[in-house]
């Protein structure tokens, strides 16, 4: 098979979508164990900093990143081999219980992997196998991390914030989503705009009302569709986290003035700016117009 019959394919071309949403789901059971370990990881550096300066012995001193120790139960502490880490296939075969202590797998895990492979199909039959169609898998991926993290531990790590944002300016170098310039402005003004917002209702309100990661997810937003998407993203974000917000309050899933994290409403904003960004743009300006 010739290299470019998948790398640098035309959009709506089967081969490449069908290897990408395949991919999309080994990627999808990776994302399973960044969402798991990345904020212990994080917790960990924490507990090691202060342990050493305070001249005490690391309380941490195991390697634990995103590839060492191997996964394992966490009820048992059974190894996971490879026959079981089969994505969606082995959690169906396991019947969703642990091999060795029969302890319930949460059904988390085969959803994960599903979305991100069906994403990743339908991504690259949108937008072809380039460099930008490779690149939204790359923001995707991204996003679905931040999302549920946010929804487990509210926060968006900045290990994830970050390499969102200079991608998104990276890839606009050469204009793929919006021009350079509109990029730079969108990264500065989605960040400067929620910083700007949740001083205001801290300010009024004596209480902090937004974390400093939903700042930089919208600035990494703008640095991918640039400034004039950011009304159309904090619009959206806004009408689904409150529909979600108030639907959780009603069926008693959430207390009325609890904490609800922001990130997966942007998140949600900024998949559905990927997809179809331009129509809203020009459905926005149509509005605007008398």
């Amino acid at each position: 098979m010739h290299p470019d019959t998948l790398l640098f394919a035309a959009a709506a071309s089967l081969i490449p979508a069908i290897a990408a949403a395949i991919f999309g789901l080994l990627i999808g059971s990776f994302l399973n164990v960044v969402v798991h370990r990345l904020p212990i990881m994080r917790q960990r550096e924490i507990d090691n900093y202060i342990a050493d300066k305070d001249g005490k012995p690391l309380p941490h001193p195991d390697r634990y990143n995103l590839m060492v120790p191997r996964s394992a139960c966490p009820h048992c502490g059974h190894q996971i081999t490879a026959l079981e880490n089969i994505p969606i296939v082995s959690w169906l075969a396991l019947r969703g219980k642990c091999s060795a202590c029969k302890a319930p797998i949460s059904g988390r895990y085969p959803i994960v992997e599903a979305v991100s492979g069906i994403l990743s199909g339908l991504l690259i039959w949108h937008f072809g196998s380039g460099w930008a169609g490779l690149a939204t898998l790359v923001f995707t991926y991204l996003l679905i991390a931040m999302t549920l993290i946010d929804v487990d531990h509210k926060e968006l790590p900045d290990d994830l914030t970050y390499p969102l944002l200079w991608l998104g300016l990276l890839i606009n170098l050469d204009g793929n989503f919006v021009p350079l310039r509109e990029a730079v402005i969108g990264a500065a003004a989605g960040y400067l705009f929620l910083w700007a917002v949740a001083r205001t209702y801290e300010l009024v309100r004596g209480q902090i009302g937004m974390g400093d990661g939903d700042f930089k997810l919208l600035a990494a937003l703008g640095a991918w569709f640039g400034w004039k998407m950011l009304p159309t993203i904090i619009i959206l974000s806004s009408f689904v986290g409150a529909a979600i917000g108030i639907t959780m309050i009603v069926i008693g899933r959430t207390k009325k003035g609890q904490h609800i994290p922001f990130g997966p409403y942007l998140a949600g904003a900024g998949m559905i700016a990927l997809f179809y960004g331009p129509e809203l743009t020009r459905l926005a300006i149509g509005i605007a117009q008398p």
